[in-house]
């Protein structure tokens, strides 16, 4: 995959942390940058409401508001998985 350039703004504080975390670990900042990155984005793909909107992308706005909805509605004792086992519908 290609690499692209991408611009942002940050605090100096900020830049200045990364810096020296990076120097601390003998790496470059756009390292730092982009690992920190992927991880972040992996630990938001875990996220449930990630995981019901990642499904839901082709909705038709009023279908998307809907379930946003039900999903805003739901207690943090709904969003709990319980389990991990994976059901398949009968015959696939």
């Amino acid at each position: 995959m290609a690499m692209k350039a991408l611009n942002f703004k940050m605090e100096e504080s900020e830049i200045l942390a990364m810096k020296e975390v990076a120097s601390i670990f003998n790496m470059s900042v756009t390292d730092l940058v982009r690992n920190s990155v992927r991880k972040y984005i992996d630990e938001l793909k875990k996220d449930p409401f990630y995981r019901l909107m990642a499904n839901v992308r082709a909705a038709e706005e009023a279908e998307a508001a809907e379930i946003l909805s039900a999903v805003d509605n739901l207690s943090d004792n709904d969003l709990t998985i319980s389990s991990s086992t994976f059901f398949c519908a009968k015959g696939t």
